[in-house]
């Protein structure tokens, strides 16, 4: 195993790589959320989701979270009424995004305290570096 402050370097780094790409989908999931067909027959935006792995590095021994997949959610589309879009059905329907605002902003939210978490670790791990460092120059 390398050096333990390395190590927790690289466990928040990947930490917050992780956390990142998983608020690149929610933003995305955000913006598509009013995202509807142009034709009758047409498919809006489907919801992503993210999926974590837990993988080891061997060069540190450590256990590393990784995305394992982006997927798309296979929950149903909503429909809205809406007769005079074009993408309405002969009942006036639209189909539109499995997007939920709330559980998006919830999974920004909960993202966003994670990041800041490895962000923090990081910070710390760094800080013992350079106290390490200043008392080796001491001696």
């Amino acid at each position: 195993m390398g050096d333990p402050l390395m190590t927790s370097s690289k466990i928040a780094v990947a930490g917050m790589k992780a956390q990142a790409e998983r608020q690149r989908i929610v933003s995305e999931n955000m913006a598509n959320v009013d995202s509807l067909p142009q034709t009758p027959d047409g498919l809006p935006y489907r919801r992503k989701t993210i999926t974590f792995r837990d993988e080891l590095d061997k060069q540190t021994g450590a256990h590393m979270v990784k995305v394992a997949a982006v997927g798309v959610d296979p929950s149903p589309l909503q429909k809205r009424y809406d007769p005079t879009h074009p993408a309405a059905d002969v009942a006036g329907y639209v189909l539109a995004p499995n997007v939920n605002p709330l559980i998006e902003m919830l999974d920004m939210q909960e993202a966003q305290q994670s990041y800041v978490a490895d962000e923090n670790a990081l910070s710390v791990s760094h800080a013992m570096m350079g106290r390490l460092m200043d008392m080796l120059k001491d001696k």
